[in-house]
């Protein structure tokens, strides 16, 4: 059954989603900032740091500019970390790479993925690997990390990676043990929270998405959702969904800060 708060305004489907066509993410300067130097560190072979809070909109940023790579020329191998062994990051960057193993040898995963990258870099495709949440990592799996990207005596860089994480990631490769992968970060990008202005683009054009032309949110509402959210995405989106709830409920067609000061008591 359809939402009420959708029926009443209007909306085609539901509004601030996470699942975004890559066409249809806003392209802030923030997002085309992780793209230059996402394509830079790709270019180099080389690699590339993306960090910022949490919703700060890290993940949304890498899957449009992975979105832009062109499937005849690149492959991109996304994984999502966690807390687990460099066996568990290997047998996850191998399974992207069609290989399905349960080996507990290093020796034998890095040679996998080695193998696999080549075949690939024969065919004329570039293997971009991108590695998100990198900030659950431990840190002996920092340590070991580079050792996949080494090729002919490390003379040869054709596996480019991208780390994107909480901001503690940053720490995370200053460590002694982590120097021989952070020595190989060109270029590195931090998410901030948005500003006010940069929110009303925002929230209107989600709900141009969801088929709402109009602006339905007050300038009041606005900078609410902004002030309550920090500028994170992710927040702001739970904000003017739960704003556009509590304006529903009371049959107004323009959202108020008091929609939005609502919404936030059902937030952590």
């Amino acid at each position: 059954m359809t939402p009420i708060y959708r029926t009443f305004f209007g909306f085609t489907r539901e509004p601030f989603a996470s699942d975004l066509k890559p066409e249809e993410i806003l392209q802030t300067p923030e997002v085309h900032a992780v793209s230059q130097r996402f394509h830079y560190a790709t270019r180099l072979g080389a690699m590339a740091l993306v960090t910022g809070d949490v919703g700060s909109g890290k993940s949304t940023a890498l899957r449009w500019t992975a979105s832009r790579l062109h499937p005849s020329q690149y492959r991109t191998l996304w994984v999502t970390a966690s807390r687990g062994s460099i066996l568990e990051l290997y047998r996850q960057i191998s399974s992207e790479l069609e290989v399905h193993t349960n080996s507990p040898s290093r020796t034998t995963l890095t040679t996998i993925i080695r193998t696999q990258v080549l075949e690939l870099t024969a065919r004329k495709l570039q293997c971009v690997l991108i590695i998100d949440e990198a900030s659950l990592l431990r840190v002996e799996v920092f340590a070991e990390l580079h050792t996949i990207t080494q090729f002919q005596a490390d003379s040869n860089p054709i596996l480019p990676i991208i780390l994107a994480g909480q901001n503690n990631l940053a720490d995370l490769l200053l460590y002694r043990t982590s120097l021989p992968l952070s020595s190989r970060i060109v270029a590195r990008s931090h998410l901030h929270g948005i500003a006010r202005a940069d929110m009303e683009t925002y929230l209107n054009h989600h709900l141009k998405i969801a088929g709402v032309p109009q602006p339905l949110f007050s300038p009041d509402a606005v900078t609410a959702i902004q002030q309550g959210s920090g500028g994170l995405l992710r927040r702001a989106n739970h904000l003017a969904r739960g704003a556009l709830v509590a304006a529903a409920h009371e049959k107004t067609q323009l959202v108020s800060s008091e929609h939005v000061r609502i919404a936030s008591t059902e937030l952590l």
